[in-house]
């Protein structure tokens, strides 16, 4: 099968650090070219911008936007309008109408849309799904704390508006709770910490009532000193479940579970090359949602200015 033509756009740490050597190392893709107002690749052809790239490359078939969520939209938009297939790294964007909008268009253009969520394809959470699927749960707690300094140092625009702040990795929690406990999830409550130099919160914390109505506690911190703690504990009918270490790890019942050999992005661009055979979109703005209802109803409470 001729491979697909992939272009990506954003040429940030999660581009290089992932999106390329996952891309690169699947045969159903050949990068071809990539495009960032400030950065080149040397290995293929280097544009400033998705309208010039597409320009002068025009059979690449499909984009992987990795720019911050604040730009994406009109890149997401202008790829989809000129019929290729589009990726969009977490969050998708800054607001769910701005999602439901690009799926309107790519179903309209008969083309894949992905709204990726890299942690649901950390090897245990598709186990821990399927454990769940036949038990009860009757509480969950998520700890999910790292330090923003060393995972987006320098990254400004993760504090501007539409950056998400501390959500930006809290996020990530969601996407693995609402994959393994699918349902509806209402916010009750949510203490969001701003500093005062910064338009996004650098802590959180929610209470929601999830499917069955279960309780839901979540502690959200940017500050974090140490190892990163990525963590979902849910008491069950048939005792506890524990994801740790960002859905790496699984016990059941205090009880280490063994897991399949694969990496987040590996599985994530499979999937993606999925889809395009299948003309398919995968576009789940749950998490999203819960993010911009947080955001809509919390109570937001000053704390002293980020020093990076």
């Amino acid at each position: 099968m001729t491979p697909i033509k992939l272009a990506i756009v954003g040429l940030g740490k999660i581009a290089r650090d992932q999106h390329i050597p996952a891309a690169t190392a699947n045969d159903d893709f050949e990068l071809v070219a990539v495009a960032s107002p400030r950065s080149t690749l040397d290995t293929v052809p280097s544009f400033p911008s998705i309208e010039e790239l597409l320009a002068a490359i025009p059979d690449v078939t499909a984009v992987a936007l990795c720019t911050p969520p604040q730009v994406r939209y009109e890149t997401a938009r202008y790829a989809l309008e000129h019929g290729r297939h589009v990726l969009l790294e977490k969050p998708p964007g800054v607001t769910v109408g701005e999602i439901q909008d690009l799926a309107e268009l790519a179903l309209s253009q008969d083309v894949t849309l992905f709204a990726s969520w890299h942690s649901r394809h950390a090897p245990a959470v598709e186990p821990a799904r399927a454990w769940l699927a036949h038990r009860r749960p009757h509480s969950i707690k998520i700890t999910w704390k790292e330090d923003v300094r060393v995972w987006h140092p320098g990254q400004r625009w993760i504090w501007q508006p539409g950056g998400l702040g501390v959500f930006d990795p809290g996020i990530n929690a969601l996407s693995i709770l609402t994959h393994i406990i699918p349902g509806v999830y209402r916010l009750c409550a949510a203490d969001l910490s701003y500093p005062t130099n910064c338009d996004t919160p650098i802590a959180a914390h929610l209470l929601l009532v999830g499917p069955r109505s279960v309780p839901t506690n979540i502690e959200l911190d940017f500050l974090y000193q140490g190892p990163p703690a990525w963590d979902i504990l849910i008491e069950t009918d048939a005792g506890p479940l524990h994801l740790s270490n960002g859905g790496h790890q699984l016990h059941l019942n205090a009880d280490p579970q063994p897991l399949p050999n694969c990496t987040e992005y590996t599985s994530l661009y499979a999937h993606f090359a999925s889809l395009i055979h299948q003309h398919r979109l995968d576009v789940d703005i749950s998490p999203l949602q819960l993010v911009a209802d947080a955001f809509l109803s919390g109570r937001r409470i000053p704390v002293p200015a980020f020093v990076e």
